[in-house]
């Protein structure tokens, strides 16, 4: 993949370096329940209202694209929990990414971004790629800084929010000011209101099934050993917060394909190899949070598993890359680079129904409607008064 350049708007480079110290920013009001901790800012971009406005109303912009049919939102849906609901991203030019569409809950809590690249750590950064990268074409902003520019200083909503989210800024109109406010918009995403969650945190013991419960009994069972990549409060091994004294960063090989026996996965979708050019990273990808899990399918980087029961037979055979035939994901040879955890299990049809039963327990339906997480355009009608 090609990366966007930053000379198009001076300053870029030293914005986001700016951003690169980790810090609480303890003076915005998360709207965290107790129990969770706060997450990390760049001390470059501090968190304020008037930002976080200003970056949903560009979150949602599709005028930020080649052709005015893609905004950020178009890949990242809050009803899907800010997916999309497709196997492969497309750009605006209809170009398709090698990969899936990541959730953006909880994105404030990662410590690496994207599914692979362990060197995507700020989501100010983050958001300069699908915006101006050319290999895949996603909005397709490459060469078109100077319009965009002109975008934002001549659209009176855009003058009114620009000046408010950064009063000190004699130009607030540039490169730096528009991915810290996207940036400080996806960090409210938060998602810690799922029934799971009323039952382990919120004293409300009824909140989930007894199938749910034995499926948590499950999912937390060294036999199948889930927890090991999907545990921590957010339900991945990747993670940083205010509580944490370092990151936790963790990528896997999950034996989703073995191509020849020996690891090899799709030329276009080789995981941390593709950054690293280490062959022991072939195949290894960041485990995404299995919050509202249950409304982001399809699954894994490159959406080939359709539903939550194609995922737990994945995971009971130990690898679909060492089915022979499956897809043609496979050989017969287990996958040397595989995760120690993916090896294999037995679970009846009535464990696979409980543990899909626990899966559906981390849904938070409130961050799926969140009105302030909507497009500022089209907000959801308001109920009438029973």
């Amino acid at each position: 993949m090609r990366y966007p350049r930053l000379s198009a708007w001076s300053g870029a480079l030293a914005g986001l370096l700016a951003c690169a110290a980790l810090a609480v920013d303890s003076a915005y009001d998360w709207k965290l329940p107790a129990w969770a901790p706060r997450p990390l800012v760049p001390a470059g971009n501090p968190m304020s209202p008037a930002k976080v406005e200003l970056g949903r109303w560009l979150f949602y912009d599709t005028r930020l694209s080649v052709n005015g049919s893609t905004s950020c939102a178009t890949c990242h849906q809050q009803a899907r929990a800010f997916t999309d609901g497709a196997a492969l991203a497309k750009g605006a030019t209809g170009e398709l990414h090698p990969r899936n569409s990541m959730s953006l809950a909880n994105a404030a809590y990662n410590p690496t971004l994207t599914w692979a690249n362990p060197q995507e750590m700020a989501l100010e950064h983050q958001a300069l790629t699908p915006m101006f990268g050319t290999a895949p074409i996603e909005m397709g902003l490459a060469g078109r800084e100077e319009q965009i520019r002109r975008l934002l200083a001549r659209d009176p909503r855009y003058a009114r929010l620009f000046r408010a989210a950064f009063p000190r800024d004699a130009d607030p109109y540039t490169l730096d000011n528009l991915t810290r406010a996207i940036a400080a918009f996806e960090r409210t995403l938060n998602s810690f209101d799922s029934p799971y969650d009323r039952y382990r945190q919120g004293g409300q013991p009824d909140a989930v099934s007894p199938a749910a419960k034995r499926g948590e009994k499950l999912f937390f069972s060294e036999r199948m050993q889930c927890f090991h990549c999907h545990g921590g409060i957010n339900f991945t091994d990747s993670v940083a917060h205010e509580r944490l004294d370092k990151p936790e960063i963790s990528f896997h090989n999950t034996g989703l394909y073995n191509l020849d026996g020996r690891g090899a996965f799709p030329p276009d979708n080789t995981g941390m190899m593709e950054f690293t050019k280490n062959a022991r990273d072939m195949g290894r990808f960041r485990a995404p949070t299995l919050r509202n899990i249950a409304v982001t399918a399809p699954y894994m980087h490159d959406g080939s598993l359709a539903t939550l029961e194609e995922v737990i037979a994945h995971y009971a055979a130990g690898g679909r890359g060492n089915k022979p035939g499956s897809n043609a994901a496979g050989n017969s040879a287990r996958n040397p680079l595989q995760s120690e955890f993916v090896a294999g299990f037995t679970i009846t049809p009535e464990e696979t129904r409980e543990l899909v039963a626990f899966l559906e327990s981390l849904t938070d339906r409130g961050f799926l409607t969140n009105p302030a997480h909507a497009d500022p355009r089209h907000p959801p009608a308001k109920k009438a008064a029973p």
